[in-house]
């Protein structure tokens, strides 16, 4: 279970801190625990952003990545050796930013 809010959320694990999150991309930092990502690198999210191939939330250890699904048994779990970090385009009706996993693991 997680002991501590998450680096990259808010109040609850359904609010994501913007600034942290493109923090996560720009810097290659775990959304959880903050510290640098290496190698597999997991990403949480639902049915949806699994089947999309794209998730809101940021880059995670597999270790961090695994602690956050325990708190939330909708998520499903990816893991990939590398991401994209998408920004929306103007027309885009989601203005959130997405990870879209290119190496599936």
């Amino acid at each position: 279970m997680i002991a501590t809010r998450p680096f990259a959320w808010g109040a609850s694990l359904d609010d994501l801190v913007g600034a942290r999150v493109t923090q996560c991309a720009l810097s290659r930092v775990c959304g959880s625990c903050g510290r640098p990502l290496g190698r597999p690198i997991a990403f949480v999210g639902t049915a949806r952003e699994a089947g999309r191939n794209a998730f809101h939330a940021p880059p995670l250890h597999l270790e961090c990545a695994l602690d956050l699904q325990a708190a939330r048994e909708d998520w499903q779990l990816v893991t990939t050796a590398g991401f994209e970090f998408v920004r929306p385009g103007r027309e885009d009706e989601d203005r959130r930013p997405t990870f879209q996993p290119n190496s599936l693991l």
